[in-house]
Parts: C-alpha cells; sequence; structure tokens
C-alpha cells in the first residue's frame, strides 16, 4: 500500500468507500479496494488495476455482468455482498475505460480515483463522470 498515494485532481487519495479513512472514521458501503481497505490503492500485485473509485449504476452493471464480470450476485464465500446502483466501487481502469467506449461509463469520485488510472484512460474522460459535475448540473468543466 503507499501511504502518501494521490488522487487524478493532485491530492491524497480519499477513501472510495468501506473499511475506515485515515482518521479512523468508519465508511459506509462494501468495503472495496485490492486490498480491500476502502481505498483504490495499488501495487504490482494488483494486474486489474483497481484504481477507479465509481458510483455504480443500473446500466453499468448489466454491462459488466453481460461481459463475464457479475458485480450485483452476492458471493459470500468471498464475503461480497453483491452492488447495486449507488454502491462506491474501486473497478478495474481498463473496465471503466470499455464502458467508457461504450457510452456506459459510470460516474467517478475523482477525489477517491488512484492517479495510476491516468495510465489507461485520458484525464478528460474522467472529468466528463466527475460526480460532482452532475450533482451541481456542470456537466461542461
Amino acid at each position: 500500500m503507499e501511504p502518501n498515494a494521490r488522487n487524478i485532481l493532485g491530492g491524497r487519495l480519499e477513501p472510495c468507500c468501506g473499511g475506515t479513512n485515515p482518521e479512523a472514521v468508519p465508511v459506509t458501503g462494501p468495503v472495496t479496494g485490492f486490498f480491500r481497505d476502502g481505498y483504490c490503492h495499488t501495487n504490482e500485485l494488483d494486474h486489474g488495476s483497481h484504481t477507479v473509485c465509481v458510483i455504480m449504476s443500473d446500466e453499468f452493471l448489466e454491462f459488466t455482468r453481460m461481459r463475464g464480470n457479475d458485480l450485483s450476485t452476492p458471493r459470500p464465500e468471498y464475503q461480497f455482498p453483491g452492488l447495486k446502483a449507488g454502491d462506491y466501487w474501486c473497478l478495474c481502469a481498463l473496465r471503466w475505460k470499455e464502458a467508457y467506449e461504450a457510452g456506459v461509463a459510470p460516474l467517478i469520485k475523482p477525489e477517491a480515483t488512484h492517479e495510476r488510472a491516468l495510465d489507461y484512460i485520458e484525464k478528460s474522460a474522467l472529468e466528463k463522470h466527475y460526480a460532482g459535475h452532475y450533482e451541481s448540473g456542470d456537466l461542461n468543466n
């Protein structure tokens, strides 16, 4: 894990969901991340680059299920509750890019998206899917 990990905005990587943040405050939702610590941390063992903090949508969940990665179905044997629309999750960068190219990319939380996502995805593509832009109505910045 990287104690000084940065996000795509240049700041300190924030929690995506689940687990606890550095101030030991619980974060709600299923525990995500390659290390299941609630952050989109990565290292050389993370071949999928689970670096994009997304907000799940029904459209994306169906898209990824049709491509062989069912994230909706609970898998108790892996302590995986299954995801639903609105859940935050550290997604593989190339899966997000694939969904973006298909027009079904979920919104992202940029503060919790690891800067290494930029090794796979153009920043301009990610910027179009910042959750805050949709919440504020500002879709052009």
